[in-house]
């Protein structure tokens, strides 16, 4: 029996149901190899203010989030918008319309970490939404993800 397989811009893919044992085997596939380190590091800084790589996976999360949460910052723009989201929306506005739009907003960022898992290249996000978008869009859209 046939494997099926995927036709993405007019060239054959793997196949969608079949996932490889490893990260190396996967970009093999695709016809790249891995030339960077894929591990995540924290650095922590100790009482003489020098910077040491922790080893507890628990910290390395907790770094992880708390500097990804420090360079979105969540405060500084709900906060920024409060005025505009009052005046014209009322209460209501911001009482439903900021979880509804969070939560929209998050399922179209877990689809592009779908599509940028399944087939990884460099600058993955920029390259999906272009090709997502068409040739008319696709700069676009892929200035404003990096943006």
């Amino acid at each position: 029996m046939e494997t099926p397989r995927n036709l993405v811009d007019g060239a054959d893919v793997a196949p969608y149901h079949r996932l490889p044992d490893s990260d190396d085997s996967r970009l093999s596939q695709l016809g790249y190899k891995q030339e960077l380190s894929r591990s995540l590091s924290s650095l922590w800084a100790d009482r003489r203010g020098c910077f040491r790589s922790t080893q507890s996976p628990s910290l390395r999360a907790i770094a992880n989030f708390s500097v990804t949460f420090s360079i979105i910052s969540i405060l500084t723009g709900i906060t920024t918008l409060y005025s505009q989201g009052l005046t014209f929306g009322g209460p209501v506005t911001m009482v439903y319309g900021w979880p509804i739009v969070g939560l929209m907003t998050f399922i179209v960022g877990l689809s592009l970490a779908e599509i940028c898992s399944a087939y990884p290249t460099s600058g993955g996000l920029y390259y999906w939404s272009a090709k997502l978008c068409g040739n008319e869009w696709g700069p676009f859209a892929s200035w404003i993800t990096g943006w």
